[in-house]
């Protein structure tokens, strides 16, 4: 007789002797055992209770619960829906309840075998009650010329033909490849700990390799840990005027014209946004100091929404307006973005006691990762976490650390070289496009970034011709909604997110409209 067969003898021989075989967690015997006392059936799953089916009809009871939770929408269209053999156990009944009841669904229509993808809902049941349609608002109503603060929210979610609003990288050209195989090697590495709450300051990994990104890329020599993770810039900013408001800073300056989104995320924490004009050199910084303002916000590497670089003579006058006792914030928006012209230092690396500098990877990956950072001087950092620690306890850890994978190994350089070979060749679509459709319309700020500025001579609102051009299925931000002063007519463009077909088709509506209010 072979050991092996002998050692399996034994075992039975010493459990059956000992009394010692543990029942099954479902409650059956077992040869040799005892029964132990059944646990509650139900399930997680729509806290199914089986307990209300009546012995013989489990199955048309099950279809009746899963038909309800697909009219009521709790297990919408796409949804999955258990495994029979999952949800048999969780029941407590036999697999073949579970597969009559999905059968009957499947029969009227309602659910599908998808393969690996699983059980799916296809289709929910007609409503009891007419649904109550809400119609859109009209065109004119989404571009008033004073916006709330959920203008954008508005705009953002109407589904349009062309979306050639601004602010949207090429969200096809996410890179999904590198992003699996960096959570991959990330989770393979991460102990049972490292799932724990972590620092409100961010993991380390990705402050240090922010750390060494702004280093190589901007010029921005930073200790790690200087870094604070955010959700994204948005959040920098919030927690930046917490901290400056509690230092009696009520005031920051703004650049006019400037984004709206900051100018309103700015007045949300209570701060006030003065304009400070731009022109073809950046910021003036002589208007800065007759505002009475000790802290000013701007984007010195491609200014939104005209494009300028603050040029050296303005940064000279600057960096000596926050010598004598002003604060720069610095968004980076941007700046990895160029095509026609050599890099722009930051502002950060010049006077580090005198900037906040915040950035993000919303323009280079995607929004929706909320990914950011922010370093402030000294003075301002305890008050910095502790408004991040009370916001959130912290940034999500696992994609911070998949971020930080991306950009120690490479990845997220080349997905940079990517995205600028296809940003130049969808930026001279529209370019070429403007002079064929609009060649009345001077175009601005085409050297970097994702969007083009357009100025307008004529007498039409610019919040006329958005409304129009939705009208022809196309989205764009009117130039007035960044602008807290008279500014001649003009448009904002997206261009990064579209096909070069896209861009032809959106610029040629949007012309169309322009001509239709001129009378043309």
């Amino acid at each position: 007789m072979s050991r092996a067969k002998t050692h399996s003898r034994d075992r039975s021989k010493s459990g059956a002797a000992g009394g010692a075989v543990v029942a099954p967690r479902d409650g059956l015997r077992r040869p040799g055992g005892t029964t132990a006392t059944p646990r509650a059936a139900g399930s997680d799953f729509l806290h199914l209770d089986i307990a209300e089916a009546s012995p013989g009809g489990r199955a048309a009871w099950l279809a009746d619960r899963l038909r309800e939770a697909i009219g009521d929408g709790r297990v919408p269209v796409g949804g999955r829906l258990p495994p029979t053999r999952v949800l048999a156990a969780d029941l407590g009944v036999s697999r073949g309840v579970v597969t009559e009841a999905y059968q009957r669904l499947a029969e009227e229509g309602r659910i599908a075998g998808r393969g690996r993808a699983g059980t799916v809902v296809v289709a929910a049941p007609p409503p009891a009650r007419p649904a109550v349609t809400v119609a859109p608002p009209a065109p004119a109503a989404l571009f008033p010329s004073a916006p709330g603060s959920d203008v954008f929210d508005a705009v953002r979610t109407l589904p349009a033909r062309i979306d050639l609003t601004p602010g949207v990288p090429d969200l096809a050209a996410f890179p999904r490849a590198d992003w699996l195989r960096a959570e991959r090697a990330v989770l393979r590495r991460l102990a049972a700990a490292d799932f724990g709450y972590g620092d409100p300051c961010g993991a380390p990994a990705l402050r240090a390799a922010v750390a060494a990104w702004l280093a190589r890329n901007r010029g921005i020599a930073a200790d790690p840990a200087e870094v604070v993770v955010t959700a994204g810039v948005s959040q920098a900013l919030g927690l930046l005027a917490q901290a400056l408001r509690a230092s009696g800073i009520d005031r920051i300056a703004v650049e006019e014209p400037g984004s709206l989104g900051v100018r309103q995320h700015l007045n949300n924490w209570g701060m006030a946004t003065p304009p400070v004009a731009v022109d073809a050199a950046g910021l003036r910084v002589d208007d800065l100091a007759a505002t009475g303002a000790r802290a000013v916000m701007l984007t010195p590497a491609h200014q939104f929404p005209t494009g300028v670089v603050l040029d050296g003579d303005r940064r000279r006058r600057l960096v000596r307006w926050a010598r004598d006792g002003g604060l720069i914030v610095e968004d980076d928006y941007d700046a990895e973005h160029r095509y026609d012209r050599p890099p722009v230092p930051a502002l950060r690396g010049l006077l580090p006691e005198h900037v906040c500098y915040a950035g993000s990877v919303s323009k280079l990956l995607a929004p929706a990762l909320r990914v950011g950072w922010l370093l402030v001087p000294p003075r301002y950092r305890d008050a910095v976490v502790a408004a991040k620690r009370n916001a959130d306890l912290g940034t999500s850890v696992l994609p911070q650390l998949v971020l930080a994978e991306l950009m120690t190994t490479g990845a997220l350089e080349r997905q940079l070289r990517l995205l600028r070979r296809r940003h130049v060749r969808r930026r001279d679509a529209m370019v070429d496009a403007v002079a064929r459709h609009l060649p009345g319309a001077t175009v601005h700020g085409a050297a970097a970034g994702l969007h083009l500025m357009l100025t307008l001579d004529g007498p039409v609102a610019d919040t006329d011709l958005a409304a129009a051009a939705l009208d022809r299925g196309v989205k764009v931000h009117p130039l007035s909604w960044h602008c807290q002063r008279e500014h001649p007519p003009g448009l904002v463009l997206g261009y990064a997110a579209n096909s070069v077909t896209d861009i032809e088709e959106g610029v040629a509506a949007v012309a169309a409209a322009w001509r239709r209010l001129r009378g043309r």
